[in-house]
């Protein structure tokens, strides 16, 4: 490719003339040049007190408002703008750190395997667009808050630019490079003048490193993190390095330091509490600590090394303070064990997303990573590139075992491999030697500044990108430089250099296949580094996975795809702000929804799902059986006895006693408790509760948190028989069957063939008609993700049909009505358009106080697809918004997600029953309902009953007014109430969302008669 040169010759940088060549971004050896080395992210300040306060004065930020133009190529891009003279004033205002795209500049554009040029400009991996790639020049004007000291040194860092960055400081290049997830720093010192400087940098959307950044996420660009300006003292300490040595018996530890001091002058070191470290022959500090606290997830202590740095004179020049966590991660007898525990990792990936894309404050970081702790997440990995440091600073303080990934994923190119019957010898990275440089620096960069985080037990050499020597270099240098496993996943699709991995990794493989797998593979401890993808209405039968990773001890647990939503604020045309995905940009090629996958939402409030998350993460599995509980405690270091335990009898949904137990299982042990109390003889369903909560507040959770509960249901006798009422009235009609009582009436139509009106209560008219169109029986939901991503609908769409088109049977001559002593019945039965076709019964019998019982009766014939659900529509008044039901709860639940559900009395508004997610779809339905009621404000509605319990939905949409909206906005106005009692609906699934089908067991049956029976009566 050809690219005009876009600098002109600068002035000299140390003693030779330097210039900028845009052509070279399109060179994938061209990875940096004058970068500074990577190095520890430690910090280091003037004295003790700024290091208390955590304000350095060796730091000057010049984050916040830069100039910036933009254009849509390196070509269109201002020439010799970074010179002093040329004026930039004009140019538009921006904020930094920010993605140009969302700042009026270019567009977001999502797209998950495929390159965002693919299809639009013809290039060869390691080639960059030409016609559209954009480019933002930057200007910042500064002034340095004091002079520079005699022996001091100035760097400027980039902590993040997307995807590769020049920059020059008062009209002197100082300097490219790539990587846009690790920091770009930069020596300034011979280019400052006094007074004001002007620093100028120019990001390229798209370099030849863009090739190994085929993430799933949106496209951005842009100087994303701070900036931030860095003085070095004469006597400096530029890199630092702590290891630990934990004793087999863990009785002991030594704390190794290093350091790289730049300038004469001297370190001293001390653990704080503890004692001084001594110096060593090698130039390094140490000290044995006796019985040390150590790091895990549960208790996450941190050491702190003080760090003293003199000059030759004796004077203090900076003061650090590193953080160490005492712990021992690595893979002994063949398991992952922290601290000699076996391991399982209770994982979740993260993309550093947030309201506005990858821009992200220490709080909300932090913020996040609470809410994980809170339901009991143990570990993140960082998809698919190193974070933010402050990420690395939280999960240390709070306890997260971390996998750092490096920043590689490419994709786009190992699809053209797998699917398209691309040579393997096309693989990028793969074996090609141009890509070795871009690699072992990205390596170097994370492990450099990462190294000392205690939080991090593992490093990942990147994402889907097939495999090759490259790769195998890569993890051989980290084991070089590091005692941390190494991890790859790309080893199970490329199984040449299997020594890349030091662990058994896969993607999205379903629970009985990990099993059959590790029967005859067990040379390395196994995890799924991705699994259960939480897109839209998912997260079903996890379960799976969790009872598996208790079962087989090779199997040492996942990380769900993913923590949130990634999604962008928009406002359509009529002022109703939503979340906007793949296309709703004008962006293309686009992956639509697919960046739905959270079981946070994009604002970071939690979706339905993490009711199932909470209850599988929980540290205790709980079994209770009639006179008491068994607790298996699967922490890794703390005693049942640090929590409250407390045990809870309802009865439907009342409470009737509640007592505390004392409980002291040990981390790893299972013990047996003694319920504390009876269930009462009295008939009646009750509901005994085990709930483990915190003792006192922490960090993430506020005292009496729950971290733990199991629930079991016991039925006590039979329940009461309902008292008769007198016999209804009969009328019969030409056209309409009449059944009249007390305060209500019902009309069945033997014209139309349904049920066409129900009123109840005394009013001038005759009583409040309930019904907003008659009832039909119903096989037939919005798709949701999963199902959309195995093509559900074009399998099952003829029961879409058979609900919306199914027929009453000559309703005029083969309606039956019967009459009894105590009610009177009315039965259709309904042809359905089927291939093969079928039938269905609806049989309404209505009896002296206004109760219909409702059985429904398919009859299913061999070759029919898999029911989506069956159960009956049935719309009532839009003003019935008032939601109270006695069943499984509080969030949404399906047959296959209902673990972390118990039973109990529940209030919601109906309004807000559907669920947002990012593109409309089912949701909002909920198990094991025995009864459920919508009302006005007054109290008056409609009752929905099931003695044996149902599935039960309350919306204000249709199923497939839901299904046409492919944003929450596009929902219609409310005309009504949409009730849909059912027998079963079928399960979410999740394994994956383009291909995995919910499991067999949690399918409805697809032969034989299916009956469903249920009541509804007015209140």
């Amino acid at each position: 490719m050809t690219l005009d040169t876009i600098d002109i010759e600068t002035e000299s940088f140390g003693e030779e003339g330097v210039m900028f060549d845009a052509t070279r971004i399109a060179d994938p050896r061209f990875v940096q040049e004058n970068r500074r080395p990577a190095h520890s992210d430690h910090r280091w300040f003037r004295t003790a007190a700024e290091a208390a306060d955590g304000d350095s004065g060796y730091e000057q930020s010049l984050s916040g408002r830069w100039k910036i133009h933009y254009a849509k190529n390196p070509a269109a891009a201002p020439a010799g703008f970074f010179h002093p003279e040329y004026d930039c004033e004009s140019w538009d205002d921006i904020p930094v750190p920010a993605h140009i795209q969302l700042h009026g500049y270019d567009r977001p554009q999502y797209v998950n395997v495929q390159y965002p040029w693919d299809g639009v400009e013809q290039i060869d991996p390691g080639e960059v667009p030409e016609r559209y790639n954009p480019v933002a020049s930057y200007v910042k004007s500064f002034v340095l808050d004091r002079p520079v000291e005699d022996g001091e040194s100035v760097s400027i860092s980039f902590l993040g630019a997307e995807s590769a960055i020049a920059v020059w400081l008062n009209g002197r290049y100082l300097g490219y490079a790539t990587d846009s997830f690790t920091p770009s720093e930069f020596d300034v010192t011979d280019a400052l003048v006094e007074g004001e400087n002007k620093l100028a940098a120019q990001v390229f959307k798209f370099s030849s490193g863009s090739w190994l950044e085929d993430q799933d996420f949106f496209r951005f660009s842009g100087l994303f993190r701070d900036v931030v300006l860095y003085r070095r003292p004469r006597a400096h300490v530029e890199d630092l390095r702590v290891d630990v040595d934990l004793a087999h018996d863990a009785g002991s530890a030594d704390i190794a330091l290093r350091v790289d001091l730049r300038g004469e002058g001297s370190v001293a070191a001390r653990l704080a509490g503890v004692g001084p470290l001594e110096p060593h022959s090698d130039g390094g500090f140490g000290i044995r600590l006796e019985n040390p606290r150590l790091w895990s997830p549960e208790d996450p202590w941190l050491y702190e090394v003080e760090i003293e740095v003199r000059d030759a004179a004796g004077e203090v020049t900076e003061v650090i303070v590193q953080r160490v966590g005492v712990r021992r991660f690595a893979i002994e007898d063949g398991l992952m064990k922290l601290n000699g525990r076996r391991v399982v990792f209770f994982g979740v990936n993260r993309h550093e997303f947030g309201l506005a894309g990858r821009v992200q404050t220490a709080g909300e970081i932090e913020a996040d990573l609470l809410a994980l702790k809170a339901v009991g997440v143990n570990a993140v990995r960082t998809s698919h590139y190193p974070n933010s440091t402050v990420f690395y600073e939280l999960t240390d303080r709070h306890g997260l075992m971390v996998i750092d990934e490096m920043n590689l994923e490419s994709h786009g190119v190992w699809d053209r491999i797998r699917k398209l019957g691309a040579p393997i010898e096309d693989a990028v990275p793969g074996d090609r030697p141009e890509w070795r440089p871009a690699l072992m620096d990205r390596a170097a960069s994370m492990f450099e500044r990462d190294k000392n985080h205690p939080s991090v037990v593992m490093w990942s050499c990147g994402n889907e990108s097939f495999g090759g020597t490259n790769l195998r270099d890569v993890a051989a240098w980290f084991r070089e430089v590091d005692s941390r496993p190494v991890h790859y996943e790309g080893v199970f699709w490329d199984p040449r250099y299997e020594e890349t991995t030091d662990v058994a990794s896969q993607m999205y493989t379903p629970a009985a296949e990990v099993e059959e797998y590790l029967r005859h593979r067990r040379d390395k401890p196994f995890i799924l580094c991705e699994y259960a993808h939480a897109m839209g209405n998912s997260f079903g039968a996890v379960d799976e996975y969790i009872e598996l990773a208790y079962r087989e001890p090779l199997f040492q647990g996942g990380f769900i795809w993913d923590f949130a939503d990634q999604a962008i604020a928009l406002t359509d045309r009529y002022g109703k702000e939503y979340y906007g995905y793949g296309g709703d940009f004008g962006d293309s090629p686009n992956d639509a929804e697919f960046c739905g996958n959270g079981i946070f939402f994009t604002d970071h409030s939690p979706t339905p799902k993490l009711q199932e998350v909470a209850y599988l993460y929980q540290g205790f599995k709980i079994r209770i059986d009639d006179d008491g509980f068994t607790v298996h405690n699967r922490l890794l270091s703390t005693s049942s006895a640090a929590y409250r335990c407390v045990v809870t009898l309802s009865r439907e949904g009342r409470m009737l006693r509640s007592e505390d137990v004392e409980t002291d299982i040990a981390a790893g042990d299972t013990g047996r408790v003694a319920l504390p109390i009876a269930v009462p003889a009295a008939p009646g369903e009750y509901a005994i509760d085990v709930s483990f909560r915190l003792r006192a507040a922490t960090a993430w959770a506020p005292e009496g948190h729950e971290v733990a509960y199991e629930q079991r249901v016991v039925q006590v006798g039979a329940p009461p028989a309902r008292v008769a009422a007198p016999a209804p009235e009969l009328i019969r009609g030409a056209h309409n069957i009449g059944v009249r009582g007390a305060g209500f009436s019902t009309l069945f139509s033997t014209l139309y063939g349904g049920l066409t009106s129900y009123r109840f209560g005394m009013t001038s008219d005759g009583g409040r008609e309930l019904l907003k169109g008659m009832p039909r029986p119903h096989f037939w939901h919005a798709p949701t993700s999963n199902e959309r991503g195995w093509e559900a609908p074009f399998e099952d769409g003829q029961w879409l049909l058979a609900g919306r088109y199914g027929r009453v049977r000559e309703p005029l001559t083969r309606t039956r009505v019967e009459q009894d002593a105590t009610a009177v019945t009315v039965t259709y039965e309904y042809e359905l358009p089927t291939r093969p076709a079928t039938t269905c019964d609806v049989a309404y019998r209505v009896d002296g106080s206004g109760r219909v019982e409702v059985t429904q009766t398919l009859h299913l014939v061999e070759g029919l697809p898999s029911l989506p659900e069956f159960g009956m529509l049935l719309t009532t008044l839009p003003e019935f918004r008032r939601l109270r039901w006695y069943g499984d709860g509080p969030e949404e639940c399906y047959v296959d997600r209902r673990g972390g559900a118990r039973l109990g009395v529940y209030d919601r508004d109906v309004t807000t029953e559907l669920t947002p997610y990012l593109r409309p779809q089912e949701a909002g339905s909920r198990t094991g309902v025995r009864w459920a009621e919508v009302t006005d404000d007054r109290g008056a509605g409609l009752r929905v009953e099931s003695a044996g319990g149902m599935e039960f939905s309350a919306l204000p949409w249709t199923p497939d007014e839901v299904e046409n909206a492919l944003h929450q906005t596009e929902l219609p106005p409310i005309h009504r109430t949409v009730l849909r009692p059912a027998l079963m609906r079928r399960g979410v699934g999740g394994d994956d969302a383009w291909g995995a089908r919910t499991l067999a067991q949690y399918h409805l049956p697809t032969s034989g008669d299916l009956v469903f029976d249920f009541a509804f009566r007015g209140v």
